[in-house]
């Protein structure tokens, strides 16, 4: 499993509270946490500062509570959470499954399932509301589909063409007809 992980396992950039304007970034390896700081001030005494890098291994990094002070006090309590988790070897190998193979594991969940795991990480909000696994849900929900319903689920979106009830796409489809109807007529 571990060969799934890339080499960079989490990044992020943040700046010091006020009134420091100074910029931090933080990433997390496979093997070492890095931080890289630049300094940003108007003060004569930090004009020739350098951006400085710290790196520490995994192991050294759950033991160094000041480093854990610093990057809550950047970063907030729920990042450092995140990189100390990662560093005791804690992944979410689930989110780094390919998008395909997360779609098709999904269109054996409920309507219901589907709307709690949206809820779960943006990652999941961004696939359980896509118009791959949506239109998958129509196409199994319904007997057939056709070009015209097909059209128009691409231009509502699958998952609003999914939601709207039978009446109001019937109309629509009408309307949709009729339009291109009158396009045919003017063009002819």
């Amino acid at each position: 499993m571990a060969t799934l992980l890339p080499e960079i396992l989490y990044e992020c950039n943040g700046q010091a509270p006020a009134p420091s304007k100074d910029f931090y970034q933080l990433i997390v390896s496979r093997s070492e946490v890095i931080i890289r700081w630049w300094k940003i001030s108007l003060r004569s005494e930090f004009r020739e500062a350098r951006p400085g890098e710290f790196k520490e291994s995994h192991e050294d990094f759950v033991d160094d509570s000041t480093l854990h002070a610093q990057i809550g006090i950047i970063f907030g309590s729920k990042t450092l959470s995140h990189v100390t988790n990662l560093c005791c070897g804690q992944y979410d190998f689930l989110e780094r499954l390919p998008e395909s193979l997360i779609l098709y594991i999904l269109t054996f969940l409920d309507l219901e399932d589907i709307a709690q795991l949206s809820q779960v990480s943006h990652t999941f909000q961004k696939i359980c509301n896509s118009d791959k696994l949506w239109e998958h849900i129509v196409e199994q929900s319904c007997d057939r589909v056709t070009p015209e319903m097909r059209s128009l689920a691409q231009e509502l979106g699958w998952k609003q063409f999914f939601f709207t009830n039978k009446l109001q796409l019937q109309l629509q489809l009408r309307r949709r007809r009729k339009r291109q109807e009158s396009q045919d007529k003017f063009f002819d």
